[in-house]
């Protein structure tokens, strides 16, 4: 396996949300994992528009605030990225350090992390 630098990094990252299709415009809630493609994404719960500072050692944050509304009866396990606010091609999922179950989520500039690897 190849080992990727952190400007190869930084750059891959930016690249996610820069190429013909930004597939980090809209961040989506999930229940279980993301996989590969968006699965799980929590029913109901729309999709919230999504900003980005550039990437910066190996990692991108978010650059704004989002705010989610749920049911409060399932836990939110993940988060994902999609191209579109409904629908669109999936980007990058990041699992939460532990699961959220309330109404209200709100993450915090700077709360979503990218890796690269």
């Amino acid at each position: 396996m190849a080992l990727l630098s952190t400007t190869g990094e930084n750059q891959a990252l930016d690249s996610l949300a820069g190429g013909t299709t930004n597939v980090l415009a809209y961040e989506s809630c999930h229940t279980g994992t993301t996989g590969t493609t968006g699965t799980n994404e929590y029913a109901g719960v729309p999709r919230q528009a999504a900003t980005w500072n550039a990437a910066s050692g190996g990692a991108k944050t978010n650059s704004g605030a989002m705010t989610f509304t749920t049911s409060g009866a399932t836990p939110v396990t993940s988060l994902g990225s999609f191209s579109l606010v409904t629908s669109g091609v999936f980007g990058i999922g990041q699992p939460l350090g532990s699961s959220v179950t309330a109404v209200t989520i709100t993450v915090a500039s700077g709360a979503v992390s990218l890796a690269a690897s």
